[in-house]
């Protein structure tokens, strides 16, 4: 037993040096398979390429893992690891797509001649990926993967929503950069490869609701039209088959906290970092109008158009009330306006900037602007030439030696008029009693010595019944024929009304289009909870290409701030404009609603009063009580108790 145990002990060491002679010859030759690798990756890139494909159908992990385990570090490596971080670096897995997205984050603040403020974000995402080769598209960097899902699913060209509370107000504000109506408003066009578009567009409806945290889900073939000359693509392709076009609005949705939260979150840096981190609700909803919209659409990368993207547009527009924020003095600081100050950009955003619009200030009598810069920008702005003092968040000198950047208005004189916009427009309801009705539609060509066509597009729901044969359009007090007119009768409870036309508007003239109207009786089911409130009629939409003072340019590639580049320009000469009417709040013939509260109190009153009685009667239970003694018989029961004789 010994002798075995001696030659064992012997044995041992020799098997452990073999054993480690295989462990550095096996490791020799993966370190020369490796290198041999490399040799035949740069001698022959295609072989490369085919092993990249075979690569990416791997599963993710198994990658990574081989990654993590190639490169085996040592305590003495240790610190050259750290120092070089670089070299493990350049060794990607091949797996991983080669991103072609960009963001861009703008700030547009424009001082308005009555104190107020109007305050326009504008955040932009490309990407340039192919949404419609019925490839699965699993990777999203800087592109939200909710929209990204949403556009293949429900093979979507263009989407345009936007919710909106309060009402702007062109006379005293001026043209805003993106027009959006009161309340919500979707238009969508699909692919031609949609065969039921309606019933993509229910769906749509529905999944934009759970997204938006709205009301979407209402939006029905009673509210919803397909118009035929006023939304035309703002994106890539001519294809304008208005069978592929949904449009509705519900003019009574209120914007709300719910509402914001979810489309901060579609931000790449959310409002963490950048511009969003200004987007605070309880100071934006404290304000005179609110309005926040999602653009998505093709774009063209260069001006051949060889290759395209798609583009994510989100913008948000706030006007601060100089009486309503409670202010003393006409002055306005970003920390007065949201309660908050940069300290840094989206580190994902190649450009983020602000815009302060000095065009009405040149020599600084108006107001006065802190910190100064001497960074000037001019940009053709709906068809007139703006200058405006960027701040570029990129530079760490816009920031100061205190890291934070809270920019100061400050006003000097209450003095100086705002240019009129050239075209703008009004609308109300006349008449009286609850049978009949007009609508006035009023728009206004306040250029001096031009005329220019306006498309007027009006949606009425069904139960206001259009006279069709009443409709009158005047100008100057003579009859102005339009050149063309598209209506789609109503059908109850089906579809509503949709009257487009074309009119020429004369030079400064005012144009009244006049159309009678006749209420008609609901079901007591179909009424709201509030029914004396009255129903509301969406906005008029007008579409228009206003005469410029300033050539416009025609190339959409050209780097140019995003607040000046959504609507296509085709024509140096004039821009495109679309102006929102107020919605119309119409009230119809009502049933009181209190008398059927009124019946079934009095009838359950009776049912309790005469059914209770007779069932009382048939059910309880009568005896006869014998009156009580008086006090006299009492006494005499309880001496004769206590002398053990019968009571009385």
């Amino acid at each position: 037993m010994a002798a075995h145990r001696c030659s064992f002990s012997a044995i041992l060491p020799i098997l452990c040096y073999v054993s480690w002679l295989a462990f550095i010859v096996a490791e020799s030759q993966e370190t020369k398979l490796t290198v041999d690798h490399r040799a035949t990756v740069v001698e022959n890139p295609q072989t490369h390429t085919e092993t990249a494909e075979q690569l990416t159908e791997q599963p993710a992990v198994e990658e990574i893992q081989w990654e993590a385990t190639k490169v085996e570090a040592t305590p003495d490596d240790a610190g050259t690891d750290k120092q070089e971080p670089a070299a493990h670096e350049t060794v990607v897995p091949s797996s991983v797509p080669n991103f072609k997205d960009d963001f861009q984050e703008e700030l547009v603040i424009r001082p308005l001649h009555s104190g107020d403020i109007y305050a326009s974000f504008q955040f932009r995402t490309l990407w340039e990926t192919d949404f419609m080769s019925g490839k699965k598209v699993s990777h999203y960097r800087l592109y939200p993967k909710s929209l990204g899902q949403v556009i293949s699913k429900f093979s979507v060209r263009e989407l345009h929503i936007s919710f909106t509370q309060g009402y702007w107000r062109t006379m005293q504000w001026g043209q805003p950069f993106l027009p959006s109506p009161p309340g919500a408003e979707l238009w969508v066009w699909f692919q031609d490869s949609v065969t039921d578009v309606d019933g993509t567009w229910k769906e749509l409806t529905n999944v934009l609701s759970g997204i938006f945290c709205a009301s979407l889900n209402f939006i029905d073939s009673t509210n919803t039209v397909q118009p035929s000359a006023s939304f035309k693509p703002l994106g890539l392709g001519n294809d304008t088959d208005h069978r592929f076009l949904r449009y509705a609005t519900l003019p009574r949705e209120i914007v709300c906290t719910e509402n914001l939260t979810p489309w901060k979150k579609l931000l790449p840096c959310g409002s963490k970092a950048g511009l969003a981190v200004l987007l605070k609700s309880e100071k934006l909803f404290h304000s005179s109008f609110h309005s926040q919209t999602v653009h998505i659409r093709p774009v063209c990368q260069d001006w051949e158009c060889k290759t395209s993207s798609w583009e994510l547009r989100q913008t948000l527009n706030v006007v601060f009330d100089l009486h309503t924020s409670a202010q003393g003095k006409r002055e306005w600081s970003l920390f007065k306006m949201f309660s908050r100050t940069l300290t840094e950009a989206c580190p994902l955003a190649s450009s983020s900037k602000i815009y302060i619009d000095v065009t009405d200030n040149p020599e600084g009598e108006q107001f006065e602007v802190t910190p100064a810069t001497a960074l000037l920008s001019k940009a053709v702005v709906l068809g007139d030439r703006r200058t405006f003092s960027v701040y570029d968040l990129t530079q760490q000198i816009t920031f100061g030696t205190m890291r934070s950047l809270n920019l100061l208005i400050r006003w000097k004189t209450s003095e100086g008029d705002m240019l009129r916009p050239l075209l703008h427009a009004e609308r109300y309801v006349a008449g009286y009693g609850l049978q009949t009705g007009e609508i006035h539609t009023l728009m206004y060509n306040n250029h001096p010595y031009r005329s220019f066509p306006v498309l007027l597009m009006d949606s009425v729901p069904w139960y206001l019944r259009l006279y069709i044969h009443t409709l009158t359009v005047t100008s100057k007090g003579k009859d102005n024929t339009p050149s063309y007119i598209h209506y789609q009768p109503s059908k109850d409870r089906v579809r509503p009304h949709l009257l487009e036309m074309l009119v020429q508007l004369p030079p400064n003239s005012v144009t009244e289009v006049t159309v009678q109207f006749e209420r008609a009786l609901l079901k007591w089911t179909e009424y709201t909870p509030d029914p004396n409130h009255g129903f509301y009629v969406g906005s008029s939409v007008i579409s228009s290409l206003v005469p410029s003072i300033v050539a416009m340019d025609i190339n959409s590639t050209q780097e140019r701030p995003l607040f000046s580049s959504f609507f296509p320009c085709k024509e140096e000469s004039s821009y495109f404009v679309r102006v929102y009417t107020e919605p119309l709040l119409v009230n119809l013939p009502t049933p009181d609603f209190s008398m059927p509260y009124n019946v079934i109190c009095l009838t359950c009153t009776v049912v309790a009063v005469g059914y209770g009685s007779l069932y009382n009667l048939l059910t309880r239970s009568f005896q006869i009580e014998e009156p009580s003694p008086g006090l006299a018989k009492r006494i005499a029961n309880i001496i004769r108790k206590m002398r053990g004789v019968p009571p009385l």
